[in-house]
């Protein structure tokens, strides 16, 4: 999200929540585990606005879990809208979008943000700006799906996600066992 105000984008996990404390947040995207317990970290921030959405890193149905629904996906983007209303008070902005570790749910919700402020960019850009910002992306394949639909992509955000999970399975070898081991299988099987 690169409105006026906005100067910053960070995307992390839990663990580096402290080190960011003293960055000047302004905006936060939190998404974790229904169970999860609220970050403490967040307790030595200033203020800021922030919103929470609660859901597990899953892209198929799995018994006692939370899969991404389209909802969650139009809460991601009511939440770009109420960034770019409270940036236009002013004061510059650091935008913060966090899951458990840095790598799925907080990249496809940061990539749905940058895609929605910048219709007209196209999607290799975007997924380009996205591993600058976290080298470590690998965007939950169903929240881009219904990114994809929310922002009438018409299937390219998808086709050039499947461009990125090649390029971070070159880069990044071990994510193709890794993510088979999460259960992810489908999206190595995407990597183009």
């Amino acid at each position: 999200m690169q409105s006026p105000s906005i100067q910053m984008l960070t995307i992390c996990g839990i663990s580096e929540l402290a080190d960011q404390r003293e960055r000047s947040v302004t905006h936060v995207l939190s998404i974790l585990d229904p169970d999860h317990p609220d970050p403490e970290a967040f307790e030595a921030y200033d203020p800021h606005h922030r919103t929470i959405l609660r859901f597990h890193d899953i892209i198929n149905p799995l018994p006692g879990m939370i899969l991404p629904e389209p909802g969650h996906v139009e809460a991601v983007l009511r939440f770009g809208d109420e960034v770019v209303e409270k940036s236009g008070e002013g004061a510059e902005g650091h935008l913060l979008v966090h899951c458990h570790m840095g790598v799925s749910r907080s990249t496809a919700a940061m990539l749905t943000l940058m895609a929605q402020t910048h219709p007209e960019e196209g999607e290799e850009k975007l997924f380009e700006r996205l591993t600058e910002i976290r080298p470590q992306a690998w965007p939950n394949s169903l929240m881009i799906e219904f990114a994809d639909g929310l922002l009438s992509r018409n299937g390219r955000l998808v086709d050039a996600l499947r461009r990125h999970y090649g390029r971070q399975i070159q880069r990044i070898p071990r994510y193709e066992q890794l993510m088979r081991d999460l259960g992810r299988a489908r999206e190595v099987e995407m990597a183009v």
